[in-house]
């Protein structure tokens, strides 16, 4: 889920659209049960209704590493779905996760990846990086979409229709989808540069700031890859 770090994000040319009150948030399901839990398709079903006919779901994978880029993937799926149920990404084993990732990119109607890697991370922040992220990956669709669902809290600087969702990758398949595809793509990443810095295991943790990561930069101290302004790897610069 993305939330600004900056309040002078605000005030861009992009448009959101009102969530209907029928919504029924996915917490409060939990809290009672009896309430009847959200469609996966719920949001896209929304916005069917309204015209649109190529919604993108976007979301991102990687804000929080020490190390590596952070990725974005933008998913129109089809309007019946792909036939298969998805879920946020961090949920799912990796093999299945790897085998949706599979699915995902044989049957949706398009799909964008942005990356944006740790020197512009550092130069920007994460916040920007992520958003940046985002654009690149809708601009990097094959279909251009009419409408975005989002996951977060926070709009995008892109200049179309759009609608942020918080936890969105839980209650909506296009968001889902997204983080499904933003997940195997920085995972094969982070596995990719392992190869060239052994020591550090990225393999494993991907980047993240595990205690084993942490060691290895106070053993090793900090590689390219790292994220010289995070908390964990400025201080052994």
């Amino acid at each position: 889920m993305m939330k600004s770090r900056n309040d002078g994000e605000k005030g861009q040319p992009f448009s959101t659209t009102t969530l209907s009150p029928s919504f029924i948030p996915l917490g409060l399901t939990m809290l009672f049960p009896a309430l009847p839990p959200q469609s996966m398709d719920y949001f896209e079903k929304l916005y069917y209704r309204q015209g649109y006919r190529r919604i993108a779901g976007v979301d991102e994978a990687g804000r929080g590493p020490l190390a590596g880029p952070v990725v974005a993937a933008a998913v129109i799926l089809p309007e019946g779905g792909i036939g298969q149920p998805l879920f946020d990404s961090k949920q799912i084993p990796s093999r299945k996760r790897e085998a949706l990732y599979q699915v995902i990119l044989s049957k949706a109607l398009g799909v964008g990846i942005g990356i944006i890697y740790q020197e512009e991370i550092d130069r920007f922040n994460i916040f920007r990086a992520t958003l940046k992220a985002m654009v690149l990956a809708i601009e990097n669709l094959s279909t251009p979409p009419d409408f975005v669902l989002i996951d977060g809290n926070q709009p995008i600087p892109f200049p179309l229709p759009q609608k942020p969702i918080c936890q969105g990758d839980r209650i909506c398949n296009s968001i889902a989808a997204a983080s499904i595809v933003a997940k195997v793509t920085r995972d094969r990443i982070m596995i990719e540069f392992h190869d060239r810095f052994p020591q550090y295991n990225f393999a494993k943790h991907k980047g993240y700031g595990t205690q084993e990561h942490r060691k290895a930069i106070q053993t090793f101290g900090v590689c390219d890859l790292h994220r010289k302004t995070f908390k964990g790897v400025k201080e052994y610069l």
